[in-house]
């Protein structure tokens, strides 16, 4: 996108009329001037608005900062007590996960979205269910989960393989289930297969 045709804030339109106002001081514009090109600042909406009135000012361009997206957070912690969680899509995946639930279920699908090369998992079933589906070359270590009468299954491969992303899992499944495998093949997958 140009940048010039970004919106602008109130903080932007505020930058230049106080310069339009510092001019206006040095005696580089008059007082008639400084209305009629505050009357375009406050008009503007996009910062190529913005330009003309301060185009002939030494040092008065009013630039758009560089977009930057959301940073991801570090760690997230998502809980149930007896309710569901779900998220599927692309969702922000932090590199440090805890999943906690006492009898309610957590279902994570990370199939479409930005996936850290390494991930931490810290899993809490008690009596509930946590199912990880991960993207095609994926794998996860579950060596660190206990179990006292729960299940622990997964169908990835434990060891990196080098064409998807590692997730080491640690924690308890209580008298819960820990599931981790791939996305199922729909009807179409498998008679085209």
């Amino acid at each position: 996108m140009d940048g010039g045709n970004l919106r602008i804030s109130d903080a932007d339109r505020e930058a230049a009329a106080q310069r339009l106002h510092t001019a206006m001081g040095e005696g580089r514009i008059t007082l008639s001037e400084l209305e009629e090109r505050l009357g375009v600042v406050y008009a503007a909406k996009t910062f190529a608005e913005l330009e003309p009135p301060l185009a002939d000012l030494p040092g008065a361009s009013i630039a758009p900062g560089p977009v930057t997206p959301p940073a991801r957070k570090e760690s997230a912690h998502l809980t149930t007590e007896v309710g569901s969680i779900k998220r599927t899509g692309d969702w922000p995946v932090p590199a440090q996960l805890r999943l906690t639930t006492s009898m309610g279920s957590i279902h994570l699908d990370l199939t479409e979205t930005r996936v850290p090369p390494e991930m931490s998992v810290d899993v809490s079933t008690g009596m509930g269910s946590v199912t990880l589906v991960l993207p095609p070359g994926a794998s996860a270590d579950v060596d660190g989960v206990r179990t006292s009468w729960g299940t622990v299954s997964t169908k990835v491969p434990h060891s990196p393989t080098g064409s998807g992303p590692h997730l080491v899992v640690t924690g308890s499944a209580g008298m819960g289930t820990l599931s981790i495998r791939y996305a199922r093949k729909g009807l179409k997958e498998w008679f085209s297969a």
